[in-house]
Order: C-alpha cells, then sequence, then structure tokens
C-alpha cells in the first residue's frame, strides 16, 4: 500500500489502564526508559504499527513493557490535544483491562522497571497521564 503524505499526520499510540483483578484497587505504571519523560512513571504502551489493529498494538506493547499476556482490553477513550507529546502531534488510544496475574509482570523493552501502585496515590506521571487515570476513574465511580 502506497500512503500520501502531502498533509501532516498525527502520530497514533496505544496505552493501557491496568488494574489488578483482585483488589481493583492497585494501578500497574512503568517507569520511562527513554526521553521524554525518562525515569518518569507513565502507563504502559506505545506506537502502533502500520499492520496491526489498534487491540493487537496495545496487546503487543502491553507485553513488550510488562511481560503480561491474555488480558481482555477494552477501549476507554482517545486523547489528542496538541502538545500532549513533546515529539510530535500524538493521539493515543486509551484501554483498560483486568490483571489476573500481577505477579508475572515484567519490566521489558523501554520500560526501566514496574511497579503497582495504589490508584489513589500516584507518583508525579508523564504526558497526560495523570488526567487519562483520573477521566478513567470518575466515568468507572472509584
Amino acid at each position: 500500500m502506497k500512503y500520501s503524505y502531502d498533509y501532516p499526520r498525527a502520530l497514533v499510540t496505544v496505552d493501557a489502564i491496568i488494574i489488578d483483578s483482585e483488589t481493583q484497587s492497585k494501578i500497574l505504571l512503568i517507569k520511562r526508559g527513554n526521553n521524554p519523560y525518562k525515569d518518569f512513571w507513565a502507563l504502559p504502551g506505545g506506537f502502533i504499527e502500520m499492520n496491526e489493529t489498534l487491540e493487537q498494538s496495545v496487546c503487543r506493547e502491553t507485553e513488550e513493557e510488562t511481560s503480561l499476556t491474555g488480558i481482555k482490553f477494552t477501549q476507554f477513550k482517545a486523547f489528542g490535544n496538541p502538545g500532549r507529546d513533546p515529539r510530535d502531534r500524538n493521539i493515543a488510544v486509551v484501554f483498560y483491562g483486568l490483571c489476573e496475574n500481577p505477579e508475572k509482570a515484567k519490566a521489558g523493552d523501554d520500560a526501566k522497571e514496574l511497579k503497582w501502585f495504589d490508584i489513589h496515590n500516584l507518583p508525579e506521571l508523564a504526558f497526560d497521564h495523570e488526567q487519562i487515570i483520573t477521566g478513567f476513574l470518575q466515568e468507572v465511580n472509584y
């Protein structure tokens, strides 16, 4: 397939809100190993591949960064305010899912480390991830 780049294009990413299924009070965050926001905590996620669906992208990114597989993800919302990513114009499609085996999470790829945080006591987050999580909690009445 040939792509036309006569017009500016936004980048598309996926982010994953992963909640532990047992208590439903912990969220999995990764510590970023690369700029921008190196050493900041963030939702697992990354850029889509051209041959993937959004669902395939979020599953791949989750596995690459956390080693977790088999999470049933549901699409939450898209976030696309200009400036949300200092690298370029970026639209993130956010998914959420419950993790049945939180003990199997291991940092990989560009995730320096990962940690389960109390969903109401989060560290400073990269990008607009605080806004994303806050909006999610309000919509699901946490």
